[in-house]
């Protein structure tokens, strides 16, 4: 029980040396990430397109 104590009183030193993000840094932050995430779920889109249509090719 004494090591979860410590732990945890540990844990609350640490969160308050952390530097938060601002509002805007993290409303950009994300709107990159879900582009980027986007971008992504398009290229393997085509990618697995192609390549579905390559092995029906192949397969017959």
């Amino acid at each position: 029980m004494q090591r979860i104590k410590v732990f945890l009183k540990e844990s609350q030193t640490e969160f308050k040396k952390v530097t938060w993000p601002n509002f805007q840094i993290l409303k950009r932050s994300t709107v990159a990430v879900i582009f980027l995430m986007i971008l992504m779920a398009i290229y393997f889109g085509i990618i697995d397109v192609i390549f579905s249509r390559m092995l029906h090719l192949f397969a017959r």
